[in-house]
């Protein structure tokens, strides 16, 4: 359990202007999550048109799995949209829902990772040597940014103009979103757009094979009533792979850089014996799930942990703070190998809205690790670590020091 000092805040301290709230440095939002968890589970915020907190891993579960009760088509992520943009499959619902996140499973089946993963390993140690020649580079910028743009181009089986545009951009986009340069997002936002169009129109003229081609494979599927999918559902569908397929991976990858040079033994451990990646992977993503802000609306009047909530009120089902809950994983701040209940974290969110790419992740992450401990002796943070604004947490900004073999 957490200790006294733990759970202790401020006085005056208002959850308005609390760093879960305010800051986007992980120790002190985990910090303000161990107090809630236990002094007020289901708490209430006033910005972003007001919100949801939940801070126990039953409660995020529940809201997460119950699909009747909680819905994404109000609100799916906190800070909303301003444009009321609604792409699926994260923003629909039941029979809406079922064929975009269908289409999309299809095409990443184990036999199509599979030929993949060696294709993603050769984009991988390319990106990671132009750092290990030079000694030294930001480990989110400099190479997750690229190297997760690269698996999109491959997933998405893009041509060579919109690869070298999507691997450009992702990077400057990411800057711009945390330093507010909204100028900057809406272009980039706009030009993934330009992207998801392309590629439809392209497939419609000349589809490839379903389960090789995502917006071949939405192309095909049919609704409930057996009718084709809307045009602009499709690429809007299209975009949404682009943007959560990129910013999660890279955040996680960051995390674990960043965890691995402050544990060195654990660096070393991974090193010499590679069978305990499996394992070492799920905790990662426990430890480090890069999200806080997805969300989930109440159907109706409901009530969590003795709080009653009413329907429409965005409430975020903070996977952060669920995998952190010491009623679930004891010591839950600790990296320990082998947890008996590692398969109960949520770092793939629960539900109909369950990560699609679980397999992909967890390949994009054990590749990672592969190479980076294949080819580099050790390495240490080097410089200022930012951090990630709500809907994500982790690091967006890691300069790292390489020493190679």
């Amino acid at each position: 359990m957490p200790t006294a000092e733990a759970l202790s805040v401020p006085q005056d301290w208002d959850i308005n202007t609390s760093a879960l709230v305010t800051s986007n440095e992980p120790e002190k939002i985990y910090h303000e999550y161990d107090y809630l968890r236990t002094h007020c589970p289901v708490a209430h915020v006033d910005k972003h048109d007001g919100y949801w907190v939940l801070t126990r891993y039953n409660d995020v579960k529940e809201v997460a799995s119950n699909n009747t009760k909680y819905i994404s088509y109000k609100c799916a992520v906190v800070p909303a949209d301003p444009r009321g943009i609604r792409r699926p499959p994260l923003k629909f619902d039941g029979e809406a829902h079922k064929p975009y996140r269908t289409a999309i499973d299809r095409t990443l089946k184990p036999a199509r990772l599979k030929r993949l993963e060696p294709i993603i390993r050769a984009h991988c140690e390319r990106e990671l040597q132009v750092l290990f020649d030079r000694g030294h580079g930001d480990i989110y910028e400099e190479f997750g940014s690229k190297w997760t743009s690269w698996i999109e181009k491959e997933w998405l089986n893009l041509d060579a103009e919109d690869s070298k545009l999507l691997v450009e951009s992702f990077s400057p986009f990411v800057l711009a979103w945390r330093t507010g340069n909204w100028g900057t997002v809406k272009k980039w936002s706009e030009a993934w757009y330009g992207i998801a169009r392309r590629v439809v129109q392209t497939r419609k003229v000349a589809p490839l094979d379903p389960e090789g081609d995502p917006a071949s494979s939405l192309l095909l599927e049919r609704d409930a009533q057996g009718r084709p999918l809307d045009e602009e559902h499709i690429i809007g569908c299209i975009r949404q792979i682009v943007i959560i397929a990129m910013v999660a991976p890279t955040i996680v990858i960051t995390a674990i850089t960043k965890h691995l040079s402050e544990d060195k033994e654990l660096q070393n451990k991974l090193r010499n014996d590679r069978s305990l990646l499996p394992a070492a992977i799920e905790e990662f993503i426990r430890l480090h799930v890069p999200y806080r802000g997805f969300s989930r609306t109440a159907v109706n009047e409901e009530e969590i942990s003795g709080t009653k909530v009413a329907p429409e009120e965005p409430i975020t089902v903070v996977y952060s703070a669920a995998n952190r809950d010491p009623e679930q994983f004891p010591e839950p701040d600790k990296f320990i190998l082998n947890r008996e209940n590692i398969s109960s974290h949520l770092g793939f969110g629960r539900g109909i809205h369950r990560c699609a790419g679980t397999s992909l992740a967890r390949m994009i992450i054990r590749v990672y690790l592969e190479t980076i401990l294949d080819k580099c002796e050790d390495w240490d943070v080097s410089g200022e670590i930012v951090y990630a604004k709500l809907p994500e947490i982790g690091p967006t900004s890691c300069p790292i020091t390489f020493r190679t073999a």
